[in-house]
């Protein structure tokens, strides 16, 4: 029986492919590879979905593969450049398919499956990038995209005669009518719906992390995760951190660490606000606060967050190093949150050039 290594991020393209080659006497494993922006079985992007469902109904196996430090790498210095915000899509794609290539050899597998469909990924899926990618990865013949495999030359599953060719597909874009049609006759019915891509694909995203790659060229990964987190301030060479909504509070509250201040408007309901140390004289920052303003400022945008925030002083905790103040701030104004906040500033609009 042959056997094959399926890149599996839990959405409809992708188990699709795996159940394709699966029906050809292929016996598959699948792989999902987890990242720090977003490719995690929990979040709803393209990029991974929770694969176990579909394995469980279907019979094939799945193994979860965390990218790690190997993914920020080329977040920060991606050999084929970024796409439109601060996603690398082509090197994204060599670093799962030689991770893959790796597995296969490793396995004794005879070719890797993916779900790629030609067309309907701008920046990765096009017909002159699938060689270049399968090439980068060490994988040149090896790589079957069972989607649009008639539009593609022959791997060497199919010459070998692995693959029956004439039992694999030929769909292009980025219509959804055809894979939908595919997964009744699969009775595949329970696969999400279209999503965004991995965080990396969001401007404010890819402008925060640029910003932090600035003033800060290896960060933790704490600081990563912080990124995903509430509204962002830079006041001088602190980042503070405001939660938008429940889940955001907690995600806050599980990465402060001892050393932050924390705090939280008092009787009322209140984001939780975090600030976080920086490298002092961070070019980014225009106007730069003294150190003591801090708590303060830190303080005045809590206090204008929370349900106090009509109110012209709000009273708010402050816990560092496991001891709690109580401080009171006056809210913040929307000039003051605007000077700082960390976000895409917007394009300016072209003037539009008078008729002569």
């Amino acid at each position: 029986m042959p056997k094959a290594i399926a890149l599996l991020s839990g959405g409809l393209d992708s188990t699709l492919a795996v159940l394709i080659v699966k029906s050809l006497g292929v016996d598959v494993t699948a792989v999902t590879f987890l990242t720090h922006f977003g490719c995690d079985i929990s979040d709803n992007s393209s990029c991974s979905q929770n694969p176990f469902p579909a394995a469980g109904k279907f019979g094939f196996k799945v193994k979860l593969c965390h990218l790690a430090d190997k993914f920020i790498d080329i977040v920060k210095n991606p050999k084929f450049g970024h796409g439109k915000n601060m996603n690398p899509c082509i090197d994204c794609r060599i670093l799962m398919l030689r991770e893959a290539g790796e597995l296969m050899r490793l396995t004794g597998a005879d070719f890797v499956v993916t779900g790629e469909v030609l067309g309907q990924r701008p920046m990765s899926q096009r017909r002159e990038t699938f060689p270049l990618i399968d090439r980068e990865a060490g994988l040149v013949g090896k790589v079957l995209r069972p989607l649009s495999a008639k539009l593609l030359p022959e791997t060497e599953a199919q010459k070998n005669g692995l693959i029956d060719r004439e039992e694999l597909f030929d769909i292009y874009g980025r219509s959804r009518k055809p894979q939908m049609k595919l997964a009744r006759d699969f009775d595949l019915t329970d696969y999400p719906n279209p999503a965004g891509g991995c965080l990396l694909t969001e401007p404010n995203y890819a402008w925060r992390l640029r910003e932090l790659l600035r003033s800060n060229p290896n960060p933790a990964i704490r600081d990563l995760n912080l990124l995903r987190a509430g509204r962002h301030f830079r006041v001088g060479g602190a980042t503070i951190i405001a939660g938008r909504n429940e889940a955001d509070n907690n995600r806050i509250e599980a990465l402060a660490a001892q050393e932050d201040l924390l705090l939280r408007a008092e009787g009322c309901g209140s984001p939780a606000v975090l600030v976080v140390l920086g490298k002092a004289g961070d070019p980014s920052i225009e106007v730069p606060l003294a150190e003591h303003n801090w708590t303060e400022a830190a303080a005045s945008i809590c206090a204008r967050y929370s349900d106090n925030g009509h109110l012209p002083e709000v009273a708010v905790s402050v816990r560092e190093n496991g001891q709690t103040r109580m401080v009171t701030a006056a809210p913040a104004s929307p000039s003051f949150l605007d000077a700082h906040r960390v976000q895409k500033p917007e394009k300016q609009k072209k003037k539009k050039k008078k008729a002569t």
